[in-house]
């Protein structure tokens, strides 16, 4: 059959094929889950559904009507389809956010709700602007963007309100003003940060471009 086709279709249809490989294989097997689907990656998803707020039972590894309404909500909040089903769209968000709370965590648990908010914006101004990776797992890793990597506080587990900062971060609310820097004034090591144009403090924290 393929043979009958013009070559640019052919090519297509292998490009399209290969994107649907991909997208499995990113979801450990499942192209989606829904109603039905149990098991570790569920587990997985309930798990930071219930860290966020919008699962209130504890995870129990099996997508019931509780799940899909968990994830609805999510959707719903994060600009995402609200159809229920975590797609490869829906867990890639879950997953941005679940590092972002890790950083905020790591870096800011000490700070107001406001400051940890800020922490997380700096982390997806940085996805936007030109001089940094473009997307939230690359701007997390680049060699020493967050102290948090280094001193291994980003593999604590983050709670609540961390969470909660990321996905206000995720809904637009900036009070960092665009900043793609923060640091401790009393904690710096590298003077260097102290070329960046302050843009206000909030705690501890400067935060600067």
């Amino acid at each position: 059959m393929l043979k009958s086709l013009p070559k640019y279709l052919i090519l297509i249809l292998l490009v399209l094929t290969a994107g649907n490989v991909y997208f499995v294989d990113k979801t450990k097997g499942q192209e989606l889950l829904k109603k039905g689907s149990e098991g570790g990656e569920v587990y997985e998803t309930q798990s930071h559904l219930y860290q966020m707020g919008y699962l209130r039972v504890e995870p129990t590894g099996y997508y019931g009507d509780l799940t899909d309404y968990a994830i609805t909500q999510f959707q719903l909040e994060t600009g995402l389809l609200a159809d229920g089903v975590a797609g490869p769209a829906t867990l890639a968000k879950l997953n941005e956010i679940h590092m972002m709370a890790k950083v905020v965590y790591g870096e800011s648990r000490g700070e107001s709700f406001e400051g940890q908010v800020a922490v997380a914006s700096v982390i997806l101004n940085r996805v936007e602007s030109n001089e940094f990776p473009n997307s939230v797992s690359e701007v997390i890793f680049q060699k020493n963007a967050f102290t948090a990597i280094n001193d291994g506080q980003y593999y604590l587990t983050p709670n609540k309100t961390a969470y909660r900062a990321a996905i206000e971060a995720i809904k637009d609310w900036d009070p960092s003003r665009g900043a793609t820097y923060y640091y401790n004034p009393d904690l710096v090591t590298d003077k260097w940060i102290f070329s960046r144009q302050p843009l206000l403090t909030i705690n501890g924290h400067v935060f600067a471009n």
